[in-house]
């Protein structure tokens, strides 16, 4: 075996834990290395393409990029730092021959911070760290460096591993220095780097053809298309190649397309070489971590191994009285179709077909992963019913084990009483707790990944807002026992019509309302909190009965209060194992999974 390496590229991958900076760093070193003209005009976070990453601030899909530094060409994929979507992460880690991680100067290293930082030491990579936000009021360099070398000590790095190289930066305005007492400079010293760092692509030249694909894409006029690294051999347009499946069956197929990266272009390829990050088009029914090779000396690589799922929930075709009024696909064919399609672009997502013809259970990560999903399905115009998230536990010899998080909670010093007695409601453990004399104070926590369940609303409900939560799987633990639910029921609407002021007016002692005046509903929707545990059927539709008798101001003053509106993620947070969400593109519903009150009771 004669081992070559390609010094004319570098593949890097950027992890860090959510808003440390990612994408806008990558942003500034498009723009230093000259991707830009000087008078174009390109949108912040350009790397965050998705309009819901646009949206929620977020990474929510792993995306290639290349720059140009003198003669070599530097790869860099931007990942997702919310612990949600760590499979993107896991089959990033793939491509690369090393990693930048970005730690906040003034937070320092989070849980995903040490998800990420464990894929990529057990991967061998070797890490450029960078502290960034040095310009914040509240950096702390020094100490958030201490903290980095503790935790790549707590997860067993290597000697060589713990010789990483640190660059301070502030990827907002495109500067970084060597020291924390240093010049502000341009990236160069970061670049410099990653030359010196990342090691240049290694491949046997007499292998024959490897090409693993790690993510799956899509365009209008070439079809499904293929993107993943070049580990041997080469590849080029109309070339016969073997594609090894997942069950390990080899199937002959055409490449009609090799395309390449510059800057954020694809730019088309007459051939690709080992090292080389490519898209290939031509193969219809690829799937993330399948193999390309040889026809004549088919080598496989090792499928892309990821974290299996920890929480599920069911998706139902919308059976409501007002389905089919905003959706255009409404029925259990469509649904299965759309699910199973994201099942094979998102390694993390689990789809499994139910007692039911109408319903799958949908396996992901975390909350927010299965909440992105629904909502990116309203957008497609789909119309579907959700139940309440349960986590997914597992037997060992006999035991019932469920899965635990490792939560940290980043709040004013005021609120340390109410979390802490939240998180013991929750079955939550306090594992660490530092003050840092801003006035704040981070407190860690084991807790049970279903006690996190609703707890973000109630969370920022008892900080006021100011409280930050952060949480990552912590292995698991033996069934911890029962956790309260929700202590209020809910106010369900008795029959169909349109809700009316008067009857509103006369609800709101009861508890708090979700619709307005004028809102359609029907029988089994929830049409607000009751302020007691039981549930409490009632007629919003009832209008004022006329008489002739008048008042002049009685008949004019009715006081209503907003009724409170809430986001997906809350409404997934909200219901209870009785109940469902109805997700439709323009509007999101709670409802009774039985309708009619008289089965109910």
């Amino acid at each position: 075996m004669s081992m070559q390496s390609r010094n004319d590229i570098r593949n890097l991958a950027i992890i860090a834990h959510v808003d440390h900076g990612k994408t806008t760093l990558v942003d500034a070193m498009l723009w230093q290395s000259g991707v830009f003209r000087e008078n174009q005009h390109v949108v912040e976070r350009v790397m965050d393409s998705i309009d819901l990453e646009r949206e929620k601030g977020i990474t929510i899909m792993a995306k290639n990029t290349s720059v140009l530094y003198g003669e070599v060409q530097i790869n860099i994929i931007d990942t997702p730092g919310h612990a949600d979507f760590g499979g993107e992460v896991e089959r990033t880690l793939k491509m690369v021959d090393g990693v930048m991680l970005l730690v906040d100067a003034s937070e320092g290293p989070l849980p995903q911070t040490r998800f990420v930082l464990r894929k990529a030491l057990e991967a061998n990579l070797p890490p450029i760290v960078v502290i960034n936000k040095i310009d914040r009021s509240d950096a702390r360099p020094q100490e958030v460096l201490d903290e980095i070398y503790d935790l790549f000590i707590d997860l067993d790095a290597t000697e060589d591993q713990l010789d990483f190289p640190v660059l301070y930066s502030n990827a907002k305005s495109g500067t970084c220095r060597s020291s924390v007492d240093g010049e502000d400079q341009s990236l160069v010293p970061l670049f410099e780097q990653i030359l010196t760092t990342v090691p240049a692509p290694q491949f046997d030249e007499e292998a024959p053809l490897q090409l693993l694909i790690t993510n799956l894409d899509y365009d209008d006029y070439v079809g499904r298309l293929a993107v993943g690294r070049v580990f041997n051999g080469r590849i080029a347009e109309k070339d016969q190649v073997a594609l090894c499946r997942r069950d390990g069956t080899l199937e002959q197929v055409q490449i009609t397309g090799v395309y390449g990266f510059e800057g954020l272009r694809r730019i088309e390829l007459k051939e690709a070489r080992a090292g080389d990050i490519v898209v290939v088009s031509g193969v219809a029914a690829i799937n993330i971590g399948e193999t390309l090779t040889s026809i004549d000396d088919p080598r496989p690589l090792p499928l892309v191994q990821v974290d299996e799922p920890t929480i599920s929930v069911v998706m139902s075709v919308n059976d409501s009285p007002l389905s089919g009024r905003d959706g255009k696909h409404l029925t259990s064919s469509k649904l299965k179709e759309r699910l199973l399609k994201e099942s094979l672009i998102n390694v993390s997502i689990e789809v499994e077909e139910t007692e039911s013809p109408d319903a799958f259970k949908v396996s992901g990560r975390g909350e927010l992963q299965l909440a992105i999903l629904i909502e990116m399905m309203r957008r497609e115009e789909f119309e579907l019913c959700v139940g309440r998230p349960a986590v997914i536990t597992r037997q060992v010899n006999g035991v019932e084990k469920e899965p635990m998080e490792q939560l940290v909670i980043d709040c004013p010093e005021a609120y340390i009483g109410v979390v802490t007695e939240k998180m013991g409601i929750r079955k939550g453990q306090m594992t660490k707790m530092v003050n840092h004399g801003s006035g704040r104070v981070r407190i860690e926590f084991r807790v049970p990944s279903r006690g996190l369940l609703g707890f973000r609303t109630e969370f920022l409900i008892d900080t006021r807002g100011t409280g930050i939560m952060t949480h990552i799987l912590d292995g698991y633990e033996e069934w911890l026992g029962d956790i309260p639910r929700r202590p209020t029921g809910a106010l369900v609407s008795d029959r169909s019509g349109k809700a009316n002021s008067y009857a509103i007016e006369n609800l709101q002692p009861r508890g708090e309302l979700f619709v307005s005046p004028g809102d359609e509903v029907y029988e089994g929707m929830m049409v607000g909190e009751n302020s007691r545990p039981q549930d409490l059927d009632v007629n919003i539709t009832k209008e004022k009965k006329l008489t002739n008798i008048r008042s002049s101001t009685s008949d004019v003053l009715i006081h209503l209060i907003p009724p409170r509106k809430m986001s997906l993620e809350q409404c997934l947070e909200f219901i209870g194992d009785d109940e469902m969400l109805e997700a439709t593109p323009k509007i999101l519903r709670l409802r009774k999974r039985v309708l009619a009150a008289a089965r109910r009771k």
